[in-house]
């Protein structure tokens, strides 16, 4: 197959943390009862006017502040006008708007920047941030014949992040998406939860000849939430087209969706254009015109700590390599209950080691998130504790940390309840180290002979036969005085 050149553009829709909705005071909530959270507003009733969500702009301004965009000024709404049945106004306010006039996005001309595997650093261009409602939803029964309809979704404040078509692979779409939710996150402009739609992404993808060609006509891929989904998607996409146009075929403009069980993209409609939606400027709501330098400045100045400065400062603050700052710094929940788990001790790295280790490990097998695991980040500070005091070893606070999952005894309380301190007493530590030595008289040789590595062996078989209780600073010592002989 031909290698052609691979052009790719995102659009991400991700919905606001707002308490309500862009234009009316409807309570937002996922689950809830359907069509419990509306009113004439958002359900688009003859005579209402729409209010704008004030928080909602402060948020669209965060985020672009936060992707290195210019911020407009003269940002302002408009209708798109189509008639899909999960849209009871038969139109959507937004800022998109067709032509330069009314094409006036809040923020416009940003970027960020990806570390790709190779270590080279690419930069992914934001053609615009705009502001928009999201419509409401529909559930299709097993039934052919039957669908319902939710208007609880109708006017949730959604943010649309466009790339200009700077993607080149399915690695540079998933690093770029990676990031955007993460900085997302991290601003706390939204929870980019994909399993509830609030991050969700349309992948447009053409081929072309060389990259000095004009772009080829794009195939859309519609309301992609899942990571692995898009990588799929887009190396079937890719695939399909080379063959296509390996075969002279024209590729369509055109709508699809992705059929996970099968791993293919199945055609949804033709591709829309501007004219299709008739856009013009929304006639119950002025331009934004609050937001000025000032308003700018203000949100600037209570800007949270963005993920790349975090692991920078992790690095310093916390002496920690940059594998660990990357991974710790990953999620703003895992970094803020390392921070919490740090103030209780000293020693950073053992925070980091059992969080990257047990908790996240545990984190995993649950199918959670971490600040739903029972031990809080104060109780795994008094356990790590407990391992700085030298009061249990490492491999008994794992056993600790287990009975914590289910307790919420103080890790001090389990450890005095099971007997679990460490054993302190030379004289029995001494009797133990000999017995093991008696035990293992060829190992014993192969030691004195030159095999140091089999010290590990003699370590691993004391600490059994203490039930891990044995002091190791105690141990360490007496063990290589008797094998010395």
């Amino acid at each position: 197959m031909t290698a052609y050149d691979i052009v790719i553009g995102l659009e991400v829709h991700s919905q606001l943390s707002t308490k309500s909705k862009l234009f009316c005071g409807c309570k937002l909530e996922f689950g809830a009862e359907p069509n419990t959270l509306v009113c004439p507003v958002c359900l688009g009733m003859p005579g209402v006017l729409p209010v704008p969500n004030r928080q909602a702009i402060e948020y669209a301004v965060r985020l672009g502040l936060a992707t290195n965009c210019e911020i407009n000024q003269n940002a302002m709404w408009t209708r798109k006008n189509y008639f899909y049945p999960d849209s009871p106004k038969g139109y959507q306010i937004t800022q998109q708007g067709g032509t330069p006039e009314y094409d006036q996005p809040i923020c416009q001309k940003g970027f960020l920047e990806v570390t790709l595997k190779n270590g080279d650093v690419k930069r992914i261009r934001i053609n615009r941030i705009h502001m928009e409602e999201d419509a409401g939803k529909l559930t299709h029964d097993l039934s052919p014949t039957e669908s319902h309809f939710d208007a609880n979704r109708c006017g949730t404040p959604l943010l649309e992040i466009v790339t200009e078509p700077d993607l080149k692979s399915s690695e540079e779409a998933l690093l770029y998406l990676e990031k955007l939710k993460q900085i997302i996150e991290y601003i706390e402009v939204s929870d980019a939860n994909m399993e509830k739609g609030n991050f969700r992404c349309d992948v447009n993808i053409s081929l072309r000849e060389t990259e000095n060609d004009p772009l080829g006509s794009k195939v859309e891929m519609k309301n992609m939430n899942s990571f692995s989904n898009i990588e799929k998607a887009l190396h079937f996409e890719i695939e399909n087209q080379t063959i296509a146009l390996d075969d002279k075929q024209v590729i369509e403009q055109v709508t699809k969706r992705y059929d996970p069980n099968k791993d293919v993209t199945v055609p949804m409609r033709s591709k829309e254009a501007a004219q299709d939606y008739r856009y013009f400027p929304e006639p119950d709501l002025l331009k934004i015109n609050f937001v000025d330098d000032a308003f700018i400045e203000k949100i600037r100045a209570t800007m949270p700590e963005l993920p790349e400065a975090r692991r920078h400062r992790f690095a310093g603050d916390y002496n920690l390599n940059e594998y660990d700052s990357q991974v710790l710094t990953a999620e703003k929940k895992i970094a803020d209950y390392f921070e919490e788990v740090c103030k209780g001790i000293t020693q950073y790295k053992l925070a980091a080691n059992w969080i990257m280790g047990e908790v996240l490990r545990v984190v995993k097998e649950t199918d959670s998130s971490i600040d739903e695991l029972p031990v809080q980040s104060h109780r795994l500070a008094e356990l790590l504790k407990l391992i700085e005091d030298k009061v249990i070893s490492g491999k008994i606070a794992k056993q600790v940390f287990q009975e914590m999952l289910t307790s919420q005894e103080n890790p001090a309380d389990i450890v005095d309840k099971k007997g679990l301190k460490v054993v302190a007493d030379e004289g029995a530590i001494e009797k133990l180290v000999l017995e093991v030595i008696e035990k293992n008289p060829n190992q014993v040789a192969e030691y004195r002979e030159g095999k140091t590595k089999l010290f590990g062996f003699f370590m691993g078989q004391i600490m059994k036969a203490s039930q891990g209780k044995a002091s190791t600073d105690i141990v360490t010592p007496l063990l290589r005085e008797k094998l010395a002989g």
